[in-house]
């Protein structure tokens, strides 16, 4: 009797383990999504990185505007037409990661550092929530909602 109460307790532990260590992985990988999608999207103004993070349905809602994937687009390739442009370094916060089986929401403090070819420097800061949900293709952003915090 003891042996198999000490079985279950074996493989009840080594589950519960498997879990925390899929969680974790989950959660790192949706660190990453956040990141990588601000460098790649937002820092170095690629369209086409779109695709590749946000689902169709994707909506950004920042200060009362809400963005597509469509108008996030076309602010892209207005900005990247401009002469001087900036370069903008995007640091990250987390304050809670929840990941269920097919969804996944955020909650994260953004810092935005841009400078200018000028040499002038502005710091943005925003709070913002996320929802993610796992693709075939791994975790995609579904919405933002970002609030931008008064200095």
């Amino acid at each position: 009797m003891k042996k198999l109460v000490y079985l279950v307790f074996i493989l009840l532990s080594s589950n519960m383990s498997f879990a925390q260590s899929t969680v974790q992985k989950d959660e790192e990988m949706l660190k990453s999504l956040i990141q990588d999608s601000f460098d790649e999207i937002w820092s170095n103004r690629d369209s086409k990185s779109i695709e590749k993070y946000y689902t169709k349905d994707f909506l950004l809602l920042e200060n009362g505007a809400v963005w597509t994937n469509d108008s996030i687009s076309y602010h892209l390739e207005r900005n990247r037409s401009k002469k001087i442009l900036s370069k903008r370094e995007n640091t990250f916060d987390f304050v809670s990661i929840k990941v269920g089986k097919i969804m996944a929401w955020l909650a994260y403090q953004n810092y935005a550092t841009i400078t200018r070819e000028d040499g002038s420097i502005r710091k943005i800061h925003w709070l913002e929530s996320a929802t993610a949900i796992r693709t075939d293709k791994g975790w995609k952003l579904q919405m933002l909602h970002s609030t931008r915090t008064k200095k």
